[in-house]
Order: structure tokens, then C-alpha cells, then sequence
């Protein structure tokens, strides 16, 4: 069977080129969470805008965790600061 030397790598690469790219990478980032957390289905566009809708600029390194916290660095009033957003839409600093 010629299909049995396709490795996970040559595999994903097919996905990505037919347009699966996005399902394959929501799905790594699935394996790599608790199956008792459940991701939501928020983007970083949306996040970004809300971010940016709070007065923070120059967002950065925006990363969604498995608690479908989004989490970024950002500047506010020159200043540099870790952001995030909760899965209800509040934009705070880190450890607020």
C-alpha cells in the first residue's frame, strides 16, 4: 500500500495545503489542555479588538490558554504591560 510510508509530518502537510490548517492546529492546541477544559470559540481578531477597545496598543504575543484566557503584551499610557482578556470580555493587567 503506497499510502503506509506517509508520516504524521507528510500528513499534516496535506491537511494544510487542502485547507485544514486551522483544524489541525485548534486540535494540537486541544491535546495539549485538560479534556476537562473546554476551549471557546473566541479569535484573536476579536480579542485584539477588545484590547485595543481598552486603550492598550501595540499588542503582542497574543496566546489563548486552555482556560480560553486570551493572553498578550501591550503598551497603555508608554508603558509596558501583560494583558489579558477573560472568556466574559474584561480587559485587565496581569494579576489584577
Amino acid at each position: 500500500m503506497p499510502f503506509k510510508s506517509f508520516g504524521v509530518l507528510t500528513a499534516t502537510a496535506i491537511l494544510f495545503a487542502v485547507g485544514f490548517g486551522p483544524l489541525v492546529a485548534r486540535n494540537a492546541q486541544a491535546s495539549e489542555c485538560d479534556a476537562s477544559q473546554k476551549i471557546d470559540s473566541s479569535t484573536a481578531n476579536t480579542a485584539r479588538a477588545k484590547m485595543k477597545k481598552a486603550g492598550f496598543r501595540q499588542i503582542h504575543d497574543l496566546k489563548k490558554g486552555c482556560d480560553s484566557f486570551w493572553h498578550a503584551q501591550a503598551t497603555k499610557d508608554d508603558a509596558a504591560v501583560n494583558i489579558v482578556l477573560s472568556p466574559q470580555g474584561h480587559v485587565m493587567t496581569e494579576g489584577d
